[in-house]
């Protein structure tokens, strides 16, 4: 399933809007439902930017250009267990994709695929931990089961991509390793 980018940005965009119009009203009118609107937009607005922000970050410096013979990459053979007990294949394509014509085999090889995911995950680690931190904000606006649950759910969200990633990358590492024999061998 793919998620496009522009309702991505839109919601984003969206969100930050609607914190500034909350925020200006709980100004104006001192209501506090104002107060949680500007905080549950802003938080919203937050970890959409962030993600997108995060992913234009990586684009720029790696360029789909990762090693996947590197040791960070590599899959341990417990997680295919936790996978299976798990079921991603199962659920794994029903999942949005930001860019799916980064993993087309129409359009790359499967050297380039498998570089593709790795980025990607390292693009969805980041964002688990960057989940974190609207948990500062609880120092100004309390509400630290709000912030942590936001925190918490976003993390995990990212999570769910970053096994997918890993749990493809098994099958398409040894197609590209085929292709490309001269690559060391994982």
């Amino acid at each position: 399933m793919k998620m496009p980018k522009t309702t991505m940005r839109l919601v984003t965009i969206f969100c930050f809007a609607a914190t500034v119009i909350a925020a200006i009203l709980y100004r104006c009118l001192d209501g506090d439902i104002y107060l949680t609107l500007a905080i549950t937009f802003g938080t919203t607005a937050y970890h959409f930017g962030m993600r997108l922000l995060v992913g234009l970050l990586y684009n720029v410096i790696m360029n789909n250009r990762a090693d996947y013979t590197k040791k960070w990459y590599q899959i341990r053979s417990w997680e295919q267990r936790v996978y299976q007990f798990l079921k991603v294949k199962t659920w794994k394509d029903k999942m949005p994709t930001y860019s799916p014509e980064m993993f087309s085999i129409q359009n790359h090889s499967w050297d380039e695929i498998a570089q593709a995911m790795c980025q990607a995950e390292l693009v969805h680690e980041t964002n688990m931990v960057l989940s974190f931190l609207p948990m500062a904000a609880v120092k100004w606006f309390g509400s630290f089961g709000v912030f942590l649950i936001t925190s918490v759910c976003g993390a995990a969200f990212d999570l769910v991509f970053v096994m997918i990633q890993r749990y493809n990358r098994t099958r398409v590492v040894k197609l590209a390793l085929r292709k490309h024999p001269g690559k060391d061998k994982i």
